[in-house]
């Protein structure tokens, strides 16, 4: 009688496991994922990007996959002499590769871009970048903060170091410029302490 019970309740729960595997759905859950994910791109020898993220999702469809950041990214791209020049930070990413070849990354929620060469600053909500063209751009609002003034409008178009954004359709923006009329003289035969940087 035991043996009988025992078997009945394997029988069972084995039906009601079976029964939720059939409601999955398989497109939906990724084929791996990596916590803690951080990987660096060098080029010759040299460093030319940094990516970190809390977890990145794979997914393989029948035409294209992709690799789903949902918590965040952080890139980093490094000069040619090796110093950092521009940061791209985000809520979430997407990077997408089809059977081509062709692939697009794009940066949604919160996304800012900095070129930290030229004190440059962007905000807005999704940006897309296409490694084969070097290419940033994205057709929703933005600002952008720059020592030269504010800016704001609808698109914007860059290489993908940030250098040249330029807005497509900008509006309420402003420059301003300083000039420093006071001239100082230093007499280096006389002057006690440090000599200032030409």
């Amino acid at each position: 009688m035991a043996s009988a019970l025992a078997l009945a309740f394997v029988v069972f729960s084995c039906r009601s496991n079976l029964s939720e595997a059939e409601h999955l759905n398989l497109d939906e859950i990724p084929l791996q994922q990596v916590d803690s994910m951080f990987f660096v791109q060098t080029e010759n020898g040299k460093l030319k990007m940094r990516v970190e993220t809390p977890k990145m999702q794979v997914f393989d469809k029948d035409t294209a996959s992709y690799d789903l950041f949902p918590e965040g990214i952080s890139v980093y791209a490094y000069a040619d002499d090796g110093t950092l020049e521009t940061t791209i930070v985000s809520n979430a990413a997407r990077h997408d590769k089809n059977k081509k070849g062709d692939e697009l990354w794009s940066a949604f929620g919160d996304v800012v871009i900095k070129n930290i060469a030229k004190h440059e600053t962007m905000e807005t909500d999704t940006i897309y970048w296409d490694q084969k063209l070097h290419e940033i751009w994205t057709d929703c609002y933005i600002k952008m903060y720059s020592p030269s003034g504010f800016m704001q409008g609808y698109g914007m178009r860059s290489d993908e170091m940030a250098r040249n954004a330029i807005i497509m359709k900008p509006f309420d923006s402003y420059g301003y410029t300083e000039q420093d009329t006071t001239m100082v003289q230093i007499d280096s035969v006389n002057f006690i302490g440090p000599l200032l940087k030409k």
